[in-house]
């Protein structure tokens, strides 16, 4: 009933807290579809995971910024979050009272995303703990590994590809 990808981000923002992992995975699954079909409240759940993010970092300005995003995006479409399983008014709710905290400066603590769909938190739980984790612990603590993957993941090919790009900028300025 839910796509896999939907599946593994909630198994990561409430398992191993990997809201890196959970932007990746729901981006790359909002972009399966063709630009103009692309469903907008992916960006508001993306959103999320990015706004905690940067809040566990310590970079309140920029998950000031995407859990307003976000909160925008999911006030204008509830009716596609109920059909993921969770319970809109609930989600507003919980974005609002962390955005205020994050305007406070307050530091990270787990948020849990409301899951009313007895069958989607069944799943979730059984996905985390094949992987050893307990869903929504509230005493859990990522790694350095989670917590920085920014900065530590292999980039490589990110970079190899921006410098192509500048060599193709480079020539097409030339003619």
């Amino acid at each position: 009933m839910y796509a896999h990808a939907y599946i593994e981000f909630l198994s990561h923002f409430h398992g191993d807290r990997d809201y890196f992992e959970c932007h990746e995975l729901l981006e790359e699954h909002w972009k399966e579809d063709e630009r103009g079909e692309r469903k907008i409240h992916w960006v508001g759940l993306i959103q999320i995971a990015v706004s905690l993010y940067h809040q566990r970092r310590g970079n309140f300005r920029g998950a000031e910024k995407m859990l307003a995003s976000s909160e925008r995006i999911l006030t204008a479409n509830q009716e596609p979050i109920e059909a993921l399983g969770l319970d809109a008014l609930e989600l507003l709710s919980r974005i609002r009272t962390r955005l205020e905290l994050i305007r406070q400066h307050e530091p990270y603590t787990h948020l849990n995303l409301p899951i009313c769909d007895a069958n989607l938190l069944t799943t979730c739980t059984e996905h985390c703990h094949d992987r050893g984790f307990i869903f929504a612990d509230s005493s859990y603590i990522p790694d350095e590994h989670i917590v920085h993957k920014h900065m530590l993941r292999d980039r490589s090919d990110v970079i190899e590809e921006r410098e192509k790009q500048l060599v193709l900028k480079k020539k097409n300025n030339k003619r």
